[in-house]
C-alpha cells in the first residue's frame, strides 16, 4: 500500500470521529459496557434513526462491535486498543475548564478526575498514581517505552493478580490521561489490575459513569500512604 493510499484511508477513519454525536457515543462506551441504540440517542440527544445511522457507520468502521441477544442490539467499543486510542486523543484535546452549576455536578466532575475507568483499566489521578508507584518501585521500566521488570512480575503474583494474554495486546502501556494529561497503565497488565481491585472491593462503581469510589484497601496496590488519604479525603 502506497502512502497515498494509507493516507486516504487514515482521514477516512478519521472523518468518523469528526461529527460530535459520534464522538459522543465512543466516549461514552469507554466504560466498557455495551449499550442500546435506545440508550445512545437519550445520551447524545438525538433521534433513534439518528443514532442508528451513526451506530452502522462506526461498526462498518471498526470502531464499534455488535452485540446481539434475541431481538436486542447492543454496540460497544471494538477493543481495549480502541479505547487506548480515544482516550489518548481526549487528553491531545484542548481542554476548557469545566464550570459546575451545582453541587451534584461538582461532585460528579471531581469523582471522574479522582478515579475511574478507561475502559478496563484505572484512570484519573488513581490510575496515574498508581503508575508513579509501580515506576518509583521498578515494576515498570521506561528505558524504551514501558515494559513490567522481573520484580513487576513477582509483585502481581504476590498479589494474586492474573494477566490475561490476548493477542495483539501488550503487557504493559502507556495510556494519555485526559484530566490528569500524564500517562496512567494500559494493557493486559493494566487491565488485570483493574479487575482484580474491583474483585477484591478495593475499588467500586459509581452508578451512572465511569468513576469509581476508592476504599483504603486500595493501599494494597502500593500506592503511598499520602496519595491513598488524598483519594480517601475526597471520596
Amino acid at each position: 500500500m502506497n502512502t497515498s493510499t494509507e493516507g486516504q484511508e487514515l482521514a477516512a477513519w478519521a472523518k468518523m470521529l469528526a461529527d460530535s454525536t459520534r464522538a459522543t457515543v465512543c466516549l461514552a462506551l469507554l466504560d466498557g459496557r455495551a449499550w442500546t441504540a435506545t440508550e445512545l440517542a437519550r445520551l447524545a440527544r438525538v433521534s433513534r434513526p439518528t443514532i442508528s445511522e451513526h451506530l452502522n457507520l462506526l461498526v462498518d468502521g471498526g470502531l464499534l462491535s455488535e452485540v446481539r441477544q434475541g431481538r436486542h442490539r447492543y454496540v460497544k467499543l471494538a477493543g481495549p486498543e480502541t479505547a487506548e486510542l480515544l482516550e489518548g486523543l481526549s487528553g491531545l484535546a484542548p481542554q476548557r475548564p469545566e464550570v459546575a452549576t451545582s453541587l451534584a455536578a461538582a461532585s460528579k466532575r471531581d469523582a471522574f478526575a479522582r478515579a475511574r475507568t478507561c475502559y478496563d483499566h484505572f484512570a484519573g489521578k488513581l490510575g496515574v498514581a498508581l503508575t508513579d508507584a509501580m515506576t518509583e518501585r521498578g515494576l515498570l521500566d521506561w528505558a524504551d517505552g514501558v515494559a513490567l521488570t522481573p520484580a513487576g512480575s513477582q509483585w502481581l503474583d504476590e498479589l494474586g493478580v492474573v494477566v490475561e494474554p490476548r493477542r495483539g495486546r501488550p503487557a504493559v502501556r502507556a495510556c494519555l490521561d485526559v484530566t490528569e494529561r500524564r500517562p496512567h497503565l494500559a494493557g493486559a497488565v493494566g487491565a488485570a489490575l483493574c479487575a482484580h481491585a474491583l474483585q477484591q472491593g478495593w475499588v467500586t462503581r459509581i452508578t451512572g459513569g465511569r468513576a469509581l469510589k476508592v476504599t483504603d484497601a486500595v493501599g494494597t496496590l502500593g500506592l503511598p500512604v499520602g496519595v491513598v488519604r488524598e483519594l480517601l479525603a475526597r471520596a
